[in-house]
């Protein structure tokens, strides 16, 4: 290999955000080779590349879209590639390719350790070991906690045969934990809207995995103070908590207000399922991508708050798409600040540096030009309106997953506009354009300082 290629092949393993690029990148590569394979297919189906490559992103990048019914499109072995490639684009590829390396040499290599804390996007590198030694424990938990639940109820309480409940909570858990909105049924969980059982087990899943895997591992090691645990959380846990609880209230509030009335959503139901199915819509739209009503009934407002949080997300280093909740924190407390007329921006007793305030803009204004580009373009490839165009744009960037029905209508450029838009919200707009960049160049001169008008 001439040295100039050497240089480059080594410049890019060596960059994290490349790495976790490549990796996600191979996954899907490997997904998609799988799901070709003829056992792979139920009876009597055929699935071409497109399919297979969509597929096989949207279950990677644990989004859930998907332009074919899974329950009858593949076959076992396909729904469990599925299961796989979802584990691993929820825990992070790198993060399991850590996790090996620390069981075989027992240390992190430097250039195991960057591509993890890319990935993660844990607080500092000294983090890396506590998360990772923690994301086994807190994701094998849950999901067998919620696993062993499904499987009772779907036995007991929906009367399915052993094998036929085994799989089905399984699947499911792995699904919610990861939020990865993939369902065995056509309709996602309308069937089981009024299950209190199956749903609240779900939505407990969406939510533990949804707050990231450094804030669950900051709780379970605070445990200890108890009524002063508060007080002892990081920042980001902090700031994550309270965005989380203030966004899951707001979205409650929004969706059932906006769908109580609405004959295809809520307007049939009773009041009691009505505010459990709103809860669940509010947990759901930040990335799970599970509904117990179909969005494309939802009115317009409904699908605002919808898209809103969607766009948003759940936490930092979780298993989420959106620009996150600590993010939309940061960017708050930034414009609380400016209009109160504060030169530092505070929150919970600390400051905020400048550089974590710039990368909060980068993200809202990166996230905001891809959702712009890929609505112009679902528009110019479809007919549907303007509503549905941006609502699949804002899905696929939030790697939700939920759709009013224009996925499967998409012409191929639609479908292979979804993967990339899919794999952005995935790896995040500013991992994926560092990723890109050629060349970095640290500043050598400071240029004089002089401020243009603003507004």
């Amino acid at each position: 290999m001439r040295p100039g290629l050497e240089r480059k092949r080594r410049s890019m393993l060596d960059h994290p955000a490349r790495f976790v690029v490549l990796a996600f990148v191979v996954a899907i590569a490997l997904g998609t080779a799988l799901l070709l394979l003829p056992w792979s297919m139920a009876d009597g189906r055929d699935t071409d590349l497109l399919t297979a490559l969509f597929t096989s992103t949207s279950a990677v990048c644990v989004t859930g879209l998907s332009v074919v019914d899974l329950s009858t499109q593949w076959s076992g072995f396909g729904q469990a590639v599925l299961l796989v490639l979802a584990q691993l684009g929820g825990l992070g590829f790198m993060t399991m390719a850590s996790l090996i390396a620390m069981l075989v040499s027992h240390r992190l290599g430097l250039r195991m350790t960057l591509a993890a804390t890319a990935e993660r996007r844990t607080l500092n590198l000294g983090d890396v070991r506590r998360v990772l030694g923690g994301v086994v424990v807190i994701t094998l938990v849950m999901e067998v906690a919620v696993a062993l639940v499904l499987i009772g109820r779907f036995r007991f309480g929906h009367d399915y045969p052993w094998d036929d409940a085994l799989w089905h909570g399984v699947f499911h858990s792995v699904s919610a934990f990861n939020n990865a909105g993939l369902s065995l049924y056509p309709n996602s969980l309308n069937a089981f809207a009024d299950d209190w059982v199956i749903i609240g087990s779900i939505m407990a899943s969406v939510v533990v995995g949804g707050l990231g895997f450094p804030v669950l591992v900051d709780l379970f090691q605070r445990r200890h103070h108890r009524r002063r645990i508060w007080r002892h959380l990081t920042l980001h846990s902090r700031l994550t908590l309270t965005a989380t609880a203030v966004l899951f209230l707001a979205g409650f509030v929004m969706i059932t207000a906006f769908e109580w009335g609405n004959p295809a959503t809520l307007g049939h139901r009773p009041t009691g399922e009505k505010l459990w199915m709103g809860t669940f819509g509010s947990v759901s739209a930040r990335t799970a991508g599970f509904h117990t009503f179909s969005p494309g009934g939802m009115t317009d407002e409904g699908l605002l708050s919808t898209m809103t949080l969607m766009f948003i997300g759940a936490g930092s280093a979780g298993t989420s798409g959106g620009i996150k909740v600590a993010t939309a924190a940061v960017l708050a407390m930034v414009v609380f600040a400016e209009l109160r007329g504060d030169t530092e921006v505070e929150g919970f007793g600390r400051r905020i540096p400048a550089g974590v305030q710039r990368q909060a803009i980068t993200v809202v204004l990166l996230a905001g030009a891809v959702l712009a580009v890929t609505t112009a373009v679902m528009l110019s490839v479809t007919q549907f309106p303007l509503r549905d165009a941006a609502f699949e744009a804002a899905s696929a960037f939030g790697t939700t997953g939920l759709t009013t029905g224009l996925t499967p209508a998409l012409p191929g450029s639609g479908q292979l506009t979804l993967i990339v838009v899919m794999l952005i919200g995935r790896l995040g707009p500013v991992t994926l354009g560092t990723a890109l960049v050629l060349r970095f160049r640290s500043a050598r001169i400071r240029l004089p300082e002089e401020a243009p008008l603003i507004g």
